[in-house]
């Protein structure tokens, strides 16, 4: 016997209700890091999912403190605003082994608030830093003949903190084309997920 439309209904609303709360649970999993920034905090969620490698290269990075009183040293309005790789002093600090490039297997698109690997012109040169996109850089993306720019994670709180930073007033100086006037630090980094604090 065919259940009626009342008990129909019920069941697809509780399917849908159990469906939501997986999808929430499993969002729930994805690593967390804050930035503490002289701004204020950024809280990024991470896809290990679908950029395993990137993912696994970033968390190194927070969680041995390599990102500590680093600063944002490329702030293009309107763009993305860049930095782990430099001190408040300009010098660059040294960095692992590049990895490989994932954006075109990760699928990821570098949408307005995700966050990406910063590279050379070889493809798979990535290290330390990242960005942030400010908005849909589609032309970052992997296409055909075009290796891109790899997507692992996006900013879940604190985009006025984002915004507060890409408004900066910037200048060229010491080889940088658009740094910040006034330094703007990542003073330390939390990883949520192992209640790790790198040393403040």
């Amino acid at each position: 016997m065919m259940p009626r439309a009342g008990t129909r209904l019920s069941l697809f609303l509780l399917l849908t209700l159990l469906t939501s709360t997986v999808s929430l649970a499993e969002a729930d999993k994805r690593p967390q890091v804050t930035l503490h920034t002289s701004q204020g905090d950024i809280v990024l969620a991470l896809y290990p999912d679908k950029a395993p490698v990137t993912v696994a290269n970033f968390l190194g990075y927070a969680r041995s403190g390599f990102y500590d009183n680093t600063i944002f040293h490329r702030v293009i309005r309107r763009f993305a605003v860049q930095g782990g790789g430099y001190t408040k002093d300009l010098v660059e600090k040294p960095n692992g082994e590049p990895i490989v490039n994932e954006a075109k297997s990760s699928g990821l698109r570098n949408d307005r608030w995700t966050v990406a690997m910063a590279r050379t012109a070889d493809p798979d040169s990535a290290r330390s830093q990242f960005f942030i996109n400010m908005r849909m850089n589609l032309s970052l993306d992997a296409r055909a003949g075009r290796a891109g720019y790899a997507v692992f994670g996006e900013v879940i709180d604190g985009q006025h903190v984002v915004r507060d930073i890409a408004n900066s007033k910037t200048h060229a100086y010491g080889g940088f084309d658009d740094l910040p006037v006034e330094p703007i630090l990542i003073e330390s980094v939390t990883v949520a997920a192992d209640q790790s604090t790198s040393p403040h």
